[in-house]
């Protein structure tokens, strides 16, 4: 028997993860293999949440706090919130998830950019909502085309800042000239998973004056700056009201007690996240003034990634760099055949990769 699918399911197409470290060494022989394709932190993460972990197996037989109150309080003090404006994730995708099935009826649209991270179309299909695709415009997000697409059955729109996969970024005057142009009822998405990066003092950043616009949804991830990616943890802060639906529709116990107290011990632990920061921006200079010196012109950018046009076919150097056993991202399938995605490792790391990229071009 063959069952039938969702329509709006059926148009999917599946996240593709980076490659595994494992998976390549496996499939190529070699030990050592240097991953700089998702865009993690390659200091690991602080050493108190190894302790904060230990002492929590023995309790692992209990489920986990539903709320997390404790994590949620020191998030309340960092950012000046209310406790109850704070919504946990299984990852800051399962916010994206439970906005989508909150607040969409089917046929209701969901504009974002073009290309940006597969799950807010994911999460809009399957919530049986339009997804509403705007270009970028020079690499960067088209404000100005967002703003013209709302119509009268737009109910959620998505940004992303700093951008990925391009590492640009929204000004605050452009946010603002932006924001002014959206209607009341609709509910703004700004997704900020590689805010702590930022240098630039002109960027937008949503929680400088938080929950001042109602419509604001702040994303924010552990899995990046605090290098917590394999405890699956994110978070959004929002409008009460939008909180208390979240919180109606979400699993109750969506983050598991080790990404609990993983978050809860790297959020106090200020000076590795200080260090994590000051490596990624020494790395991302370096990688920069690098590539520029093998007449790549690397784009600008403000995260802990970029992206680097190649000039010949990018699936090509990715997969010879995979023989050199090195992963990064070739973004063929965001439509930029000619370009790779990099994050900055540990220096050495960065000196391997530019090595082989140098080998692969023949430079």
């Amino acid at each position: 028997m063959k069952f039938k699918i969702s329509a709006s399911v059926e148009t999917i197409k599946p996240y593709e993860a980076g490659k595994p470290l494992k998976e390549l060494e496996r499939e190529y022989n070699i030990t050592n293999a240097v991953k700089l394709a998702s865009n993690e932190n390659a200091l690991g993460f602080s050493p108190r949440v190894i302790a904060a972990v230990n002492e929590t197996l023995s309790s692992m037989n209990r489920y986990p706090e539903p709320v997390a109150h404790e994590l949620c309080k020191l998030l309340a003090k960092k950012f000046q919130v209310g406790v109850d404006t704070i919504v946990l994730g299984n990852g800051s995708d399962d916010i994206i998830a439970l906005l989508a099935h909150g607040f969409l009826n089917p046929g209701d649209e969901a504009i974002m950019p073009l290309p940006s991270f597969l799950m807010y179309e994911i999460s809009v299909k399957t919530a049986k909502g339009t997804p509403v695709m705007v270009p970028l415009r020079d690499y960067t997000t088209n404000l100005d085309e967002i703003a013209k697409r709302v119509g009268p059955r737009t109910k959620m729109v998505f940004v992303t800042n700093p951008f990925n996969p391009t590492g640009s970024t929204i000004s605050k005057d452009d946010f603002s000239a932006f924001s002014e142009k959206i209607p009341r009822d609709v509910i703004i998405v700004v997704d900020e998973a590689y805010i702590e990066f930022v240098r630039d003092e002109s960027v937008f950043n949503s929680l400088d004056d938080p929950l001042k616009d109602p419509r604001i949804v702040t994303l924010r991830t552990f899995s990046k700056a605090y290098g917590l990616a394999g405890f699956r943890i994110g978070y959004g802060i929002m409008d009460r009201e939008v909180a208390q639906i979240l919180n109606r529709i979400r699993q109750p116990f969506n983050v598991n007690t080790m990404a609990q107290v993983a978050a809860q011990a790297a959020l106090q632990d200020e000076d590795f996240l200080d260090k994590s920061i000051r490596a990624t921006h020494e790395g991302i200079d370096y990688l920069s003034s690098e590539l520029t010196k093998m007449g790549l012109n690397p784009l600008p950018t403000q995260s802990n990634f970029m992206m680097v046009d190649v000039k010949t076919d990018a699936t090509r150097v990715f997969t010879a760099m995979l023989g050199k056993g090195v992963i990064v991202r070739a973004l063929k399938s965001y439509g930029f055949d000619t370009f790779l995605r990099v994050n900055t490792g540990t220096h050495e790391e960065n000196q391997i990769f530019i090595k082989a990229l140098k080998q692969v071009l023949g430079k």
